[in-house]
């Protein structure tokens, strides 16, 4: 099975199996609750050459900071004029947008976090559980379930 991040090297502060940790500084302590989980907005001083900084609630796991940067990431692709002071999405992605957008960004996650060529791949070569496949894939197994359009059920 390939891993789709490059292992860190030892003593590097890498995550299980050697990848690299996110690298990102996540933003908890503001008066944020559980249920939001990222937002992205112009701001000059930490949005770098684009101008747009992507923040994300860091008392989340890391595969649901990973889908919400990339989630965030399709906001700014497809919606950078509308994104304004700034867009807020909670932990079911809604925001003030409306839901043809959200599903466009939701979509852009799951393109950019589990191509569908690599999926297939992985699936050929033998991995044939949504559990499996979320931790090649670093994302939820809901996630996973919702790309693979097939249901999950916890026990």
């Amino acid at each position: 099975m390939g891993n789709h991040a490059p292992a860190a090297p030892e003593g590097s502060g890498a995550g299980p199996g050697g990848r690299p940790r996110l690298g990102h500084k996540g933003v908890c302590g503001r008066g944020w609750e559980d249920p939001i989980s990222g937002l992205i907005q112009r701001d000059p001083k930490l949005g770098g050459r684009s101008g747009y900084a992507i923040i994300v609630n860091n008392s989340h796991s890391d595969v649901r900071q990973r889908f919400t940067i990339a989630h965030e990431i399709g906001h700014y692709v497809y919606h950078r004029e509308s994104i304004g002071d700034g867009i807020t999405d909670d932990a079911l992605y809604r925001s003030r947008l409306g839901g043809a957008m959200e599903t466009q960004a939701n979509r852009f996650a799951a393109w950019l976090l589990m191509p569908w060529s690599l999926v297939v791949r992985e699936v050929e070569r033998g991995t044939d559980s949504i559990e499996r496949l979320a931790e090649v894939f670093r994302v939820s197994q809901s996630t996973m379930s919702i790309r693979l359009q097939v249901p999950f059920e916890t026990e």
